[in-house]
């Protein structure tokens, strides 16, 4: 019987191993690719999942038989690319656009972005007319 359990561990132990060797960080973050002086890495969403099992069969003899089996399952889907232009660096996600949540998730980059560049042409503008403002001042007390 021990050594029955001794089998079970086994399949399971195999099975992990084997998902490893699977699953790495380069699954994940793909190899960077340098085109002049523009770096695109590519991302993906790895999902896994395995199981393992096995059972004593009763005999009529005083041999112990025993029965397993292991198996895993995996997917890589592509989610995005990371740009690197110039120390800028942004997200362009890939999606498929089925998911009201997963397609606002990938607006919300673009929309940080045009957030910052209002708040840029605000500050632009602010500091625009303070300077009209003191050379008008300026010019009034000549």
């Amino acid at each position: 019987m021990k050594q029955n359990k001794n089998n079970v561990g086994e399949l399971f132990g195999i099975t992990t191993e084997k998902i490893k060797a699977m699953v790495d960080v380069d699954s994940i973050l793909g190899t960077p690719i340098k085109i002049e002086d523009v770096t695109i890495i590519p991302v993906s969403k790895v999902t896994y999942g395995f199981g393992s099992g096995g059972s004593d069969f009763a005999t009529k003899n005083k041999t112990d038989l025993f029965g397993g089996g292991g198996g895993a399952g995996i997917t890589i889907a592509p989610v995005a690319f990371i740009v690197i232009s110039n120390g800028d660096v942004r997200i362009k996600p890939i999606s498929t656009g089925d998911d009201p949540l997963e397609r606002a998730i990938t607006l919300i980059p673009d929309a940080i972005d045009k957030i910052v560049d209002l708040v840029d042409k605000f500050k632009s503008r602010k500091n625009n007319d303070t300077e009209e403002k003191e050379g008008e001042d300026t010019t009034e007390q000549e």
